[in-house]
C-alpha cells in the first residue's frame, strides 16, 4: 500500500480511508449527505478549550453573552439595548418636585402688634423704646418732636416715650435750643437763606416759636445782606454773555427761593450790574424803546 494511503494514526476502531462510515466517506448508502461528524484528534494533542463545536452559536439561546451567563437573563435581551433596569427607579423620583410657586413668609411683627399683644410690655418695651431713641440720636440730632413722632409711627405708647423723652433732656441728649442754633448757622453760612427761610424750616422740624426766634438772633440785617449779594455775585459770573433782563430775572428767583424779598433782591442786582459798568434801568426789567 503506497505510503500516502496509509489511515493516520487515531482511535481505535477508526476505518480505513475508502471504507464505509469512515471520515473521509462523503456520502452513505442511501447518497444522502451526512451530518459532519467531530474531527479527528490526532494522539497526543489536547482539545482546545473555549471554543465551541462546530454547528453550535458561540452566543448561546440567550443571545449575546448567553454561554457566560450560566442561565441568567442578558440585559440586553429582553429589555433592550441601553434600557435602564426598572430596578434602579426613575429620575422624578429621586428630584424633589418644583411647582414654581414660591412660598410667601410671614412678616415679621411690627412694634404695635407685639405690644398689642402684650408679647412687649413693662420695663422690656421701655428698655426697647429707650435703645431705639439712642439709635436715632446716634445717626444725627433730632428735637424732641421728631422723637416723638419717629418712635410713635413705630407703634411706641406715648406713654412710655414721654419719661424716656424728659430723661434724655435732663442729661442733655436731647436740646432743642442747641439743635435749632446748628440748624441756623449751617442754613445761614453754607446756603446763604434768609431768616425766613430758616424759620419755616425750624417749624417744620417742631422747634417752638420762642425757641427759634432766639437761634436766629445769631443772624442780622447786615449778615442776611451780605449773604444775599455774595450770592448775587456769584449768579451774576455764572450769566456772563446773557441778555441783562434774563440775568436779572434768574438772579431774582433764585433769591426769592431762599426766602429774601423781591425788594432787597432787585436793589441788589441793580448794584452788581452797575458796577459791572451795566446801564441800570428804571423799570424793574428794562424798558422796550428799543422794540
Amino acid at each position: 500500500m503506497p505510503e500516502w494511503a496509509r489511515p493516520l494514526p487515531g482511535r481505535e476502531g477508526d476505518a480505513p480511508i475508502g471504507a464505509p462510515g469512515a471520515a473521509g466517506d462523503v456520502s452513505d448508502a442511501t447518497g444522502d449527505a451526512p451530518d459532519r461528524a467531530e474531527p479527528a484528534v490526532r494522539a497526543g494533542s489536547t482539545p482546545s478549550r473555549g471554543k465551541p463545536a462546530r454547528g453550535t452559536s458561540g452566543l448561546g439561546s440567550s443571545g449575546l453573552g448567553g454561554g457566560r451567563s450560566g442561565g441568567k437573563s442578558s440585559s440586553f435581551g429582553r429589555s433592550g439595548f441601553g434600557e435602564r433596569s426598572s430596578s434602579r427607579g426613575s429620575g422624578s423620583t429621586r428630584r424633589r418636585e418644583y411647582s414654581g410657586e414660591r412660598k410667601e413668609r410671614k412678616p415679621r411683627p411690627t412694634i404695635a402688634d407685639r405690644v398689642e399683644s402684650g408679647a412687649l410690655a413693662g420695663a422690656e418695651l421701655t428698655e426697647h423704646a429707650r435703645e431705639a431713641i439712642l439709635r436715632t440720636l446716634t445717626a444725627a440730632p433730632k428735637s424732641r418732636r421728631q422723637l416723638m413722632d419717629a418712635m410713635t409711627r413705630k407703634g411706641y405708647p406715648p406713654e412710655v416715650l414721654e419719661p424716656l423723652l424728659e430723661r434724655f433732656e435732663e442729661v442733655g441728649l436731647i436740646d432743642d435750643a442747641e439743635y435749632a442754633g446748628m440748624i441756623v448757622r449751617t442754613r445761614h453760612g453754607e446756603r446763604g437763606l434768609s431768616r425766613r427761610a430758616i424759620a419755616q424750616e425750624l417749624r417744620r422740624k417742631g422747634i417752638d416759636d420762642e425757641t427759634a426766634t432766639g437761634a436766629l438772633d445769631q443772624v442780622d440785617d447786615d449778615d442776611e445782606n451780605d449773604a444775599a449779594r455774595d450770592l448775587v455775585r456769584r449768579r451774576l459770573a455764572r450769566t456772563t454773555g446773557l441778555d441783562r433782563e434774563v440775568r436779572m430775572r434768574r438772579v431774582v428767583g433764585m433769591l426769592a427761593r431762599k426766602g429774601y424779598s423781591p425788594g432787597l433782591a432787585l436793589s441788589l442786582v441793580r448794584e452788581e450790574l452797575a458796577r459791572e459798568g451795566d446801564e441800570a434801568d428804571e423799570e424793574p426789567y428794562g424798558g422796550f424803546d428799543d422794540l
